[in-house]
């Protein structure tokens, strides 16, 4: 597994955990940070893990893009190139890769943060998170997705009350909206989120791996284009997954 320095990572069975490490700046998302991260799930992705859990060291997930470091000498226009673009790889693969990924949300969940929650396939929070996209403040536009996830995730009006009005939303109105899954007491988020991963990988790889695959055209495609793509879906081959045959599971 890569060296890292920004990230930690931890596997325990069929559940890989990577987890931002910069809790004394809230997680903020730096160049060596998004690397790292994009490194490591690379390598999820082609393991025989089955759940990538996402979360942040400390009280937060992450409040944003580091901002002293995108503003030091060092950020050159290559760097910042390289970091947009890795960012979006990152996001890219959360949606893609045969694993289940899950969000583990505590207190912020802000702009770039909440843009590479929106990759995973499952948010779920602590009652003390909060969601918010401050790009407006900072006279930025997003450029990892955000204008394209957001609104998918919980409609076009309430996207632009966050974005445009600033608008932060709360772990019990992120349910309400559909933000996110579930909003859990903050000492209950891990079992929680242990317990809905513990779940995914009981399942067959394979037909996790296709029904991901398949949810997400039904976003990128019409109704009779994704009926169609359906039906012509061979089911993908997931790390160390075997086929139970339907006799077997008729014997339960």
């Amino acid at each position: 597994m890569t060296e890292t320095t920004q990230i930690s990572f931890s596997r325990d069975g069929h559940i890989a955990r990577l987890t931002f490490e910069r809790p004394a700046q809230l997680n903020a998302l730096s160049p060596t940070l998004i690397d790292e991260t994009l490194r490591v799930t690379q390598e999820v992705a082609a393991s025989d893990a089955r759940v990538l859990i996402v979360s942040g060291a400390g009280k937060a997930f992450s409040a944003g893009v580091d901002l002293k470091a995108a503003t030091s000498p060092e950020y050159t226009r290559e760097v910042a190139k390289r970091f947009s673009e890795q960012a979006r790889e990152v996001e890219k693969l959360f949606e893609t890769m045969p694993q289940a990924t899950i969000a583990q949300v505590r207190g912020y969940c802000y702009t770039g943060g909440l843009e590479l929650a929106l990759g995973c396939d499952f948010i779920v929070a602590s009652e003390n998170a909060s969601f918010a996209d401050t790009h407006g403040k900072l006279g930025l536009k997003p450029g990892w997705g955000l204008s394209q996830r957001l609104p998918a995730r919980i409609g076009v009006m309430r996207a632009k009350e966050m974005s445009l009005a600033g608008k932060k939303v709360g772990a019990e109105e992120a349910v309400r909206i559909g933000l996110i899954l579930e909003a859990v007491p903050d000492e209950a988020l891990e079992a929680r989120v242990t317990e809905l991963a513990e779940a995914i990988a009981g399942m067959q790889p394979r037909a996790v791996a296709a029904y991901k695959t398949l949810y997400r055209s039904s976003l990128n495609l019409g109704l009779d284009a994704g009926l169609e793509y359906e039906g012509e879906l061979k089911m993908p081959r997931a790390q160390g997954a075997e086929r139970v045959p339907l006799s077997e599971h008729l014997k339960k």
